[in-house]
């Protein structure tokens, strides 16, 4: 008597990772992107200031600008920028080089360690307003550059897919939700808002992560919003 057997395979997931986190932007339209680290440029003299406005951080961007490239600006913790922790952490904009012929993307993350870290490095700090619940260890030991990671990821998924304000987002064009700003608060599963989440820990320091990067580099990256499944997606 002759049967057959069906053999079933569970699907096994990837370990979660920094990479596993940026793929799931390959889900909006434009498919897979790679993104890789150019030149770099040091503006130790402060060339435009130490309080900047939108247009002198298009300045600063400028000076690095090529064809499908990403200029991202990050200031230091000493530099104030219009608006940074009134009701920003960092932005991306778009704005026309002549010397490259046509629009850009650019990007701004500032550095809160000193000026609201309560605002723009939470959850490694106690929020200024809300649950005022013990805050996670930073996984690299430096509050301000890790809420600078938080907000890197968050600016560069908008850029990707929503590079010229006619890509991806919800709500009104002028206060948008992009991929990850639609799920603001969210690092792992069960967050509601004061509690980032179920995330992994670091038992040698004590530090609080989702995404293992390269050199053993632990970081905490922000839930994504997955258009296949309309739901905020989260590593771990």
């Amino acid at each position: 008597m002759g049967g057959y057997y069906r053999r079933l395979r569970k699907k096994i997931q990837p370990p979660p990772s920094a990479a596993s986190w940026w793929r799931t932007t390959e889900a909006y339209k434009g498919g897979p992107s790679v993104i890789t680290l150019g030149k770099q440029i040091f503006d130790e003299k402060y060339s435009v200031g130490k309080l900047l406005k939108d247009h002198e951080l298009e300045i600063l961007a400028s000076k690095i600008t090529q064809a499908n490239s990403i200029a991202v600006v990050l200031t230091a913790a000493d530099v104030a920028v219009e608006d940074f922790c009134m009701n920003r952490c960092g932005m991306h904009g778009s704005t026309h080089v002549k010397k490259i012929g046509s629009k850009f993307a650019y990007a701004w993350v500032g550095n809160s360690a000193s000026q609201c870290p309560g605002q723009c490095a939470w959850p490694f700090q106690k929020p200024i307003v809300g649950p005022q619940t013990m805050p996670l260890g930073s996984p690299n030991g430096d509050i301000g550059v890790d809420g600078m990671v938080i907000c890197l990821a968050t600016v560069l998924a908008g850029t990707v897919t929503n590079p010229f304000d006619g890509g991806y987002f919800q709500g009104p064009a002028n206060a948008p939700l992009e991929a990850v700003s639609a799920c603001t608060g969210i690092f792992g599963s069960g967050a509601f808002p004061g509690f980032p989440g179920m995330v992994l820990l670091d038992k040698k320091t004590g530090a609080s992560y989702n995404a293992p990067g390269v050199n053993g580099r632990k970081y905490l990256l922000p839930a994504m919003w997955d258009p296949k499944t309309s739901t905020c997606k989260t590593l771990v």
